[in-house]
């Protein structure tokens, strides 16, 4: 059993395994170039020579403890039916939703349409040192209902207007997108991805009134199925605060990864003995290299005696200098605690 392994099924605390969300992507030159000669994002994650070279390319500078597979949450829509476009400095942009074409989609359908992400993972697992982990991942029904139905105004405000007018498609898809999310889990599992995350990236959005019904229990299906495969999964609810205590316990995933609104001395002592990743605002890995050590040492002082798994409260930024993150690998690897 690898590192990760051991914390996320063991709680094993006598190590600090690592990696990064969006490890694979934005920051890095060799993905820069793909990516110039690539300018549809879905069809280049859709590619899965280009997708498994993305994944493993940070491998190849870092000693990161685990390969997360270049792929995209809204995957899921787009293979519901959803076209997506991606606007510069605007993010995603979905089409229209059209429920009678959503429920109309057969599990057969969705699988086809994403099979080059399960080639991508099957690529990947090949080529990937078998001691690291080959981590898959889903958005969460919310998150994705977010999009699917344009909910957002600006980057943190919902369209409370339009999330009331839509509320029974909302409850709807969010019962119904389960299903194929379950499918899509199964199949990066069978493809060769041995861990989970759950994104639920804009779960601070939901109103206190709906969120045991749009972020507790859906979650909750969701891990729980990710246990009955035997496989450890881990959740991401971005922007819950501490909301967190109650979503562990609810929810109870095998790890939580803590945004960096979090405090992380909180957060050892009110997670529940829950395996804790993340944390660490990704803007520090913009400064010198001794504010990051510093920043880097507070939290494994924290966490020490603790099963932690180092990364960020976020991606890795585009602006990111990959010295800065091999700098920071080899600091978490080699730290002694005095």
């Amino acid at each position: 059993m690898n590192e990760i392994k051991k914390c996320l099924i063991g709680k094993n605390n006598t190590c600090v395994p690592i990696w990064f969300m969006r490890q694979a992507g934005r920051y890095l030159p060799e993905f820069i170039n793909i990516r110039k000669k690539n300018k549809d994002f879905i069809k280049l994650c859709l590619n899965p020579d280009l997708s498994s070279e993305i994944t493993l390319q940070p491998l190849k500078r870092f000693d990161v403890d685990a390969a997360i597979i270049f792929s995209d949450i809204l995957m899921v829509p787009y293979g519901l039916g959803q076209s997506i476009t991606f606007i510069d400095n605007l993010g995603p942009v979905l089409s229209k939703f059209e429920i009678d074409e959503f429920l109309k989609r057969d599990d057969r359908a969705f699988t086809n349409t994403l099979n080059p992400v399960y080639e991508a993972i099957k690529k990947t697992r090949k080529n990937l040192d078998s001691k690291k982990s080959l981590i898959s991942f889903i958005g969460s029904p919310w998150t994705l209902a977010v999009y699917m139905f344009g909910l957002k105004k600006d980057k943190v405000t919902l369209d409370l207007q339009l999330m009331d007018k839509k509320k029974s498609e909302i409850d709807l898809v969010l019962k119904k997108i389960t299903k194929f999310l379950k499918i899509h889990i199964k199949n990066q599992i069978n493809a060769g991805a041995d861990i989970v995350q759950i994104f639920d990236s804009w779960a601070g959005l939901v109103p206190e009134k709906n969120i045991e019904n749009y972020c507790y229990k859906p979650n909750h299906t969701l891990v729980d199925f990710c246990k009955k495969l035997s496989v450890p999964v881990i959740c991401f609810p971005k922007g819950i605060g501490k909301k967190y205590a109650i979503f562990s316990k609810i929810v109870k995933p095998n790890c939580v990864n803590i945004d960096f609104d979090v405090d992380p001395e909180w957060a050892k002592k009110n997670l529940n003995g829950v395996c804790i990743q993340g944390g660490m605002d990704p803007k520090i890995l913009l400064a010198d290299k001794n504010t990051i050590f510093k920043e880097a040492e507070n939290f494994l002082k924290i966490f020490r005696g603790y099963p932690y798994i180092f990364n960020l409260g976020h991606g890795l930024l585009p602006q990111t200098n990959p010295d800065n993150v091999n700098q920071l690998v080899n600091f978490v690897k080699n730290y002694e605690y005095k």
